[in-house]
């Protein structure tokens, strides 16, 4: 193949993969740290200037945060890894008809979540653990948040398209304006303004709906680039057919945020059960836990970007029936985040007093449990990059049941079970050792799932080379 006809070609197909890894990884890794940040944020300022009830808040709200980001990736999660198979088929047409259908949905769903949420929003917070003395906070700071859900899952739906696209630093950008403008928004708020935890929550939502704004405008505008998907009025209207084979491939994704939200749920009711029979009381052992879970999304983010930069990647070549590529791209991303993730977890071991001191030292009893927390809660963690990255392979490569399964493993399998079971003999304590148990263990079963999938994958690659060879 010449250099002029590769140029005709989509770059997924036939540039390196190291470089198109890096090209798609690094971008979803920033957008997924910036997500993050979005929570940590606003936990630091809140802490700082709240203090540990408005942490509290946060921590009562991240289940219903978590909701949010489920039906999200749900969507864009799916439409990114469905459109991307149909482009490497060289369907473009019902690559576009994704993309607008899952902008609309998106739009709908958002709309719908935001007034039930309202509603119901008492009666949630008490199911996920507010206490009467968290319950005024975290009721002003999750109104506010509510409000914003349209433009939330609008922006976490485009910057998944987007990285399918062929534009992956587009899903950077508009998340880096956002979270640019949410950290200077959060002091002014908090700080200046006095506006407490409500001042934290309007910065998270203007930040969401200046992010959405940007990527829709890209995909508005895309019609000056005929080799890019585009938004298009006309386009506009739900296809339930397509809607249902998008959702499909997107389920594993949705699975692990609705997951996480349950496992949230449990955790803070057990933390405020168990915390108050222990000297450390309650309101603490939640506050100390939820920095704790927001520093284990950072860790994360860098396996769930590698393995978002490598979906797109994995999609097309599975389309395309390119099986050396599709195994390098594997093999490439767990590499790359078993390692950031493991750098994350030494220093994490080697500097919790440092990293807790970000979000506050109200008190040497709650200084101390944080550490307990981040040390014990994180010790397994490590094995993280090499679960996310085979989930998102199964995915990628339109093997929904087997994503979903792998993605209910470690929360609702192993980590939900033994929240539940083990504080029974080890009390709070037990809560803290669930996670290293639950992360070694589900590391262990995924293995077995990937490991035949490799030798099938090796199986494919011999005849694709015997047939290059004839």
């Amino acid at each position: 193949m010449t250099l002029e006809n590769q140029e005709y070609q989509n770059p997924l197909g036939v540039k390196p993969i190291g470089n198109l890894l890096v090209t798609f990884s690094v971008p979803a890794i920033i957008s997924c740290l910036i997500n993050s940040i979005y929570n940590i944020v606003d936990q630091i300022f809140i802490g700082q200037g709240v203090g540990y009830l408005g942490n509290a808040a946060t921590t009562v709200a991240f289940p219903i945060m978590t909701i949010l980001l489920a039906f999200g990736t749900l969507i864009g999660s799916g439409a990114s890894a469905y459109a991307a198979i149909r482009l490497g088929e060289k369907k473009k047409e019902e690559a576009e008809m994704t993309l607008n259908n899952a902008f609309l949905f998106s739009f709908l769903i958002g709309i719908i979540l935001m007034v039930v949420g309202l509603i119901i929003l008492k009666p949630m917070l008490k199911a996920f653990g507010a206490t009467d003395n968290v319950m005024p906070y975290a009721i002003d700071y999750t109104s506010i948040i509510l409000i914003g859900t349209p433009f939330n899952l609008i922006s976490i739906s485009l910057s998944n398209l987007a990285r399918t696209d062929g534009h992956p630093r587009l899903s950077m950008y508009g998340m880096m304006v956002g979270a640019a403008l949410n950290t200077i928004l959060d002091p002014i708020y908090i700080f200046v303004l006095h506006w407490g935890v409500k001042g934290g929550a309007i910065a998270t939502i203007t930040s969401q709906i200046i992010s959405a704004v940007v990527l829709f405008a890209y995909f508005v505008r895309s019609n000056e680039r005929p080799e890019h998907m585009q938004i298009h009025k006309n386009k506009l209207r739900l296809n339930f057919s397509l809607v249902k084979s998008f959702l499909a491939l997107g389920i594993s994704s949705g699975i692990t945020q609705s997951v996480a939200c349950i496992m949230q749920v449990v955790m803070n009711n057990s933390l405020v059960y168990y915390g108050n029979q222990d000297p450390i009381g309650g309101d603490v052992a939640l506050s100390a836990m939820g920095i704790v879970m927001k520093i284990s999304m950072i860790m994360a983010a860098f396996a769930i970007g590698i393995g978002i930069g490598a979906q797109p990647i994995l999609g097309y070549n599975r389309g395309a029936r390119h099986y050396h590529r599709m195994k390098k791209t594997y093999l490439l991303a767990v590499i790359f985040a078993t390692a950031s993730i493991v750098v994350l977890w030494i220093i994490c071991q080697l500097f919790p007093g440092m990293i807790i001191g970000i979000f506050g030292n109200e008190s040497a009893a709650f200084t101390n449990f944080a550490i307990q927390c981040l040390r014990i809660y994180l010790f397994g963690i490590f094995c993280a990059g090499f679960q996310i990255v085979s989930t998102n392979y199964f995915q990628a490569t339109g093997q929904p049941l087997k994503a979903s399964i792998l993605s209910a493993l470690r929360q609702l399998l192993l980590l939900i079970p033994l929240i539940i079971i083990l504080p029974m003999f080890m009390g709070l304590h037990g809560i803290l050792f669930s996670a290293p148990i639950a992360d070694i263990t589900s590391a262990v079963i995924v293995a077995c799932f990937i490991i035949p999938e490799m030798r099938k994958l090796n199986r494919y690659i011999q005849k694709e080379d015997l047939e290059n060879v004839h």
